[in-house]
């Protein structure tokens, strides 16, 4: 499986599964865009990012954390 910057669920199951003790509240933008892009299976261009990808990748995290 390879991950972009358009596979938010994807990219939001991986990061719940590589970071499940995560306080969604705590964490900065920042340490989300550097967690994606160090994900193996993560093959997008990093310069390709912006506020809004990572904002829906966090939605996303949040909705799977909240199902889990």
């Amino acid at each position: 499986m390879s991950l972009n910057w358009e596979s938010t669920y994807e990219v939001a199951i991986e990061l719940h599964r590589t970071h499940p003790e995560v306080d969604l509240h705590e964490v900065t933008l920042g340490t989300v865009y550097d967690w994606i892009v160090a994900l193996p299976e993560f093959r997008d261009d990093p310069s390709l990012c912006n506020d809004e990808i990572l904002e829906s990748i966090c939605q996303e995290w949040y909705e799977v954390t909240i199902n889990d």
